[in-house]
């Protein structure tokens, strides 16, 4: 028995856990006479079926695999690093073959007699609502580690709140969390996060609370009251980095040697960063802006402007409309930089203000057609978060399946 093809052993190491199974498991539901040769394997870059499988099979037989799954899926859509496998008759001929299409499809041919029958074989996610809550003693991330939970939690998190607690610089140690949330699990085994149905940050002696609601006519995350957390700006444009220097009207300038004002707050991060616009608005310039090196100007309604300077790359052009939270650019050090950074500035009326004091108004509230709709959700996701207590980690209970 050949256990992996040489085909696909180069790419079987960025194989996502979730599809290794579909390799081997669909042949334990075939019924196919013996002896049989097995041969599994993922896609390689530039690979197609005929040249995936020239080695096992003639290009007649190549043929007549791709016209029996043409009814159900067509074979010519390959992707890079999922599975496959093949088993072949003593005679030669296939036996069976099978494709993992994505995390729950997965497209199977058995031989019947002279002939091959297709099918997708469909499966369905365990949904399970789950609880974790951790301390936050160095960052968010490290929490969310500490509580047993990925880093994709870490960044959903980070996005409820994102317009009214800046995670790069306003955690402070013994903050926490608490979180209920949707895990979806195939076969056992965790695959990924859904949705957030509920969270609480508390941070020093302030506490936020969201709920997810999806109703007909508005859909996101809400205050216990009703209040939405999305407002008109973000509270910094990079997702996760660090305050180099704050908003002055009296810096030294770091390679000037002259004290000017510093109209602006410096994000130190890694150059590449994305760079997110923080409020819906038009692209007024985009391009080399002399001291600021690449730069993007932005314009909002209610006459602010906001500027991000030193970026390595420029992502949009003059005249675009740009939504919240949509990457522009990355950070890089272009211009006058010591260093690769953001230089993030907003003016109202034409006159710089400081963004990390600019108070966003909020996004619509819920219709009064929904407010029933949204108490009844609020009511039954606080009470979910309520099954973890505050600063450790555990799940609550219940699964259900969507």
């Amino acid at each position: 028995m050949k256990p992996v093809s040489a085909l696909g052993a180069l790419t079987l190491i960025l194989l996502p856990t979730h599809l290794t199974s579909l390799i081997e498991a669909p042949f334990a539901r075939v019924a196919v006479p013996e002896p049989l040769r097995f041969v599994r394997g993922t896609v390689a870059p530039n690979a197609n079926l005929a040249t995936a499988l020239r080695a096992l099979l003639s290009p007649a037989g190549v043929h007549d695999l791709v016209e029996a799954s043409r009814p159900v899926y067509d074979l010519a859509r390959l992707s890079i690093g999922h599975p496959f496998g093949l088993a072949l008759g003593q005679d030669g001929l296939v036996a069976a073959f099978t494709y993992g299409i994505d995390e729950l499809r997965t497209l199977k041919v058995t031989r019947r007699g002279s002939d091959l029958a297709a099918q997708v074989v469909t499966r369905s996610y365990d949904l399970r609502v789950e609880t974790a809550s951790a301390r936050i003693r160095s960052s968010l991330f490290g929490a969310v580690s500490d509580a047993g939970e990925q880093d994709q939690l870490a960044v959903d998190l980070a996005d409820i709140f994102a317009w009214d607690v800046d995670f790069n610089t306003e955690l402070q140690k013994d903050d926490s969390f608490r979180v209920a949330v949707e895990k979806l699990y195939l076969d056992g085994r965790f695959s990924r996060y859904g949705r957030i149905l509920s969270a609480e940050l508390v941070r020093g002696s302030r506490t936020l609370r969201a709920v997810r609601f999806d109703g007909t006519a508005t859909a996101g995350y809400f205050a216990p009251d009703g209040t939405p957390l999305r407002k008109a700006f973000l509270r910094s444009p990079l997702k996760f980095s660090r305050i180099t220097s704050g908003f002055s009207t009296a810096r030294l300038h770091p390679i000037l040697h002259q004290v000017r004002a510093h109209l602006g707050v410096d994000f130190g991060a890694p150059e590449g960063t994305p760079v997110m616009a923080s409020s819906d608005g038009v692209v007024t310039s985009a391009g080399w802006a002399g001291d600021y090196g690449n730069a993007i100007r932005l314009r909002h309604p209610g006459g602010v402007e906001t500027l991000y300077g030193h970026l390595s790359r420029i992502g949009v052009h003059q005249g675009e409309h740009v939504k919240q939270g949509q990457p522009i650019g990355a950070v890089g050090m272009t211009g006058l930089a010591t260093g690769p950074h953001l230089d993030y500035r907003m003016a109202r009326n034409g006159a710089f203000v400081n963004p990390m004091r600019m108070v966003a108004p909020p996004a619509s509230p819920i219709p009064a057609g929904e407010r029933a709709a949204f108490a009844t959700a609020r009511d039954q996701a606080l009470a979910q978060l309520e099954d973890s207590p505050r600063g450790s980690a555990q799940l609550a209970q219940g699964t259900a399946r969507p």
